[in-house]
């Protein structure tokens, strides 16, 4: 059996500014910092002698097609994604970049922020326009009751609070 996996498909093409500016620093962290350090590593360990067994040399090519890797996917989806920098007329409604306060009927909150596929992060409360979760909650209103699955239940919450950050 193969390791050939189908194609994800692709996210949406919106971020936040300040997701986009997260990733601008990150392509020049890596570039301008990492790689230069990697490829020194590499170019020492390439004057030790024989190459075929040696573990810098090897593990260091590794590391560089990661970094190059990396770098050149950034680089694409910074040139496709669109910045969604300012905040909508209808303030009352979920949209793109809204930080959403959820309430169950317990009175526990949980807040989270709509962000694009490219910067989510669960921790954070950042998830991403394209999950379940967000799409349950895009063009909702303030007090309308939202049902969230969570594992094999399903957890009804009401939306308590709809922010948005200048």
């Amino acid at each position: 059996m193969g390791r050939w996996r189908p194609p994800r498909p692709r996210g949406s093409r919106y971020i936040t500014a300040e997701g986009v500016q997260r990733m601008r620093a990150e392509v020049k962290h890596l570039w301008e910092e990492v790689r230069p350090r990697v490829t020194q590593a590499v170019s020492d360990a390439a004057k030790l002698g024989d190459r075929s067994e040696n573990a810098d040399y090897i593990y260091g090519k590794k590391r560089l097609r990661e970094i190059d890797s990396r770098v050149r996917f950034l680089t694409k989806r910074l040139e496709e994604i669109t910045v969604v920098d300012r905040i909508p007329e209808d303030k009352e409604k979920v949209f793109f970049g809204a930080w959403v306060t959820l309430e169950d009927d317990n009175g526990d909150c949980i807040c989270y922020r709509i962000v694009g596929p490219d910067e989510f992060d669960v921790k954070a409360g950042l998830i991403s326009m394209d999950s379940p979760v967000a799409r349950n909650l895009l063009g909702r209103k303030l007090d309308d009751e939202v049902d969230i699955r969570q594992g094999e239940t399903w957890q009804t919450y009401y939306i308590t609070d709809i922010r948005y950050e200048e």
